[in-house]
């Protein structure tokens, strides 16, 4: 038995095909073949059965992909420890950030962060949380930047940073010309929303049922960006909520349109999520490290009130 064939199991497992795991393994699809007939052979058993379309693990399979997952990760970690024995700081890292975070966060820390640390080679995708969670269960992700608490005993969390909600409100909204903002003031049939799976669009429901009763049905307009509810509100089609990152490249004009609540401020918790394992530990802190660093100036609000995503 070696990590190889293990390696070859877990890609076959996952992908419920031959030709599309030797694909991902980087192997050709007889070499695969060969070596987990090996390990069948070798453990007198049969790890998948061959006769479902798509293939299917077997009961004592589905045991086995259990603890090759375990062993697979264990191995990854002596690496891990010679690399931190040695100080390198290196290597490929695969990074999932929602999207109501990558268009803001992403720039401010990038090219900082891959000038200091040349030898990591970041490939960064944009998902959302459920894949993100997915994802890192699946070790297909070394990390994540979304809205915590996710509340997942696989993943650990390290705050980055609380990022404040400020209203985006239109002239002849009946809260433009209100000076400030209270929770207790939103009306949650009026508020532009992004599409189900933000979570950023939990945080802002989660908010305004704190205060309100009314049915989520009630809501008519939902968009996949938080640029097209600005657009939409200044269409008079309603007010939004945005996240504080979101309003410092806003035009002046449109900067008019910001009302700020009073203290304390209702935000967002956004974390750096990692695996249990806890591989590749030294890049994930060099990042924590990196992005705390150059947020801690670009928000300045000290008083804030947590509002979690709603549970899954």
């Amino acid at each position: 038995m070696t990590i190889t064939q293990l390696y070859y199991v877990l890609a076959v497992a996952e992908q419920q095909n031959f030709t599309k795991a030797a694909e991902t393994c980087f192997v050709t699809q007889p070499t695969l073949s060969m070596q987990i007939q090996k390990l069948e052979d070798e453990l007198d058993i049969l790890i998948f059965d061959r006769s479902k379309k798509p293939i299917e693990l077997t009961e004592v399979g589905k045991k086995i992909v259990s603890q090759a997952k375990n062993i697979v990760n264990e191995s990854n970690r002596i690496k891990d420890i010679v690399d931190q024995q040695k100080g390198f700081i290196g290597g490929e890292f695969k990074l999932g950030i929602i999207p109501t975070i990558m268009p803001t966060l992403l720039p401010m820390f990038l090219k900082t962060f891959i000038k200091k640390y040349p030898k990591i080679k970041l490939k960064i995708e944009e998902l959302n949380t459920e894949e993100i969670i997915s994802r890192l269960n699946e070790g297909h992700l070394d990390a994540a930047i979304a809205a915590t608490p996710l509340e997942n005993a696989n993943i650990k969390e390290r705050v980055l940073y609380f990022e404040p909600f400020v209203g985006y409100i239109p002239e002849h909204h009946r809260l433009h010309n209100k000076q400030k903002l209270n929770a207790a003031d939103l009306e949650i049939d009026d508020m532009l929303l992004l599409e189900d799976g933000h979570c950023f669009r939990d945080g802002v429901i989660n908010l305004c049922k704190a205060f309100k009763t009314q049915n989520e049905d009630q809501f008519q307009l939902e968009s996949g960006s938080i640029e097209t509810l600005i657009k939409l509100s200044n269409e008079g089609l309603g007010m939004t909520l945005l996240p504080y990152l979101h309003t410092l490249d806003l035009s002046d004009k449109a900067k008019g349109n910001l009302h700020y609540f009073n203290e304390p401020s209702p935000a967002r918790e956004v974390s750096l999520l990692y695996h249990k394992s806890e591989l590749k530990m030294q890049i994930i802190d060099a990042m924590h490290n990196v992005i705390s660093g150059i947020i801690r100036g670009a928000i300045a609000f000290q008083n804030v009130s947590i509002i979690s995503p709603l549970p899954k």
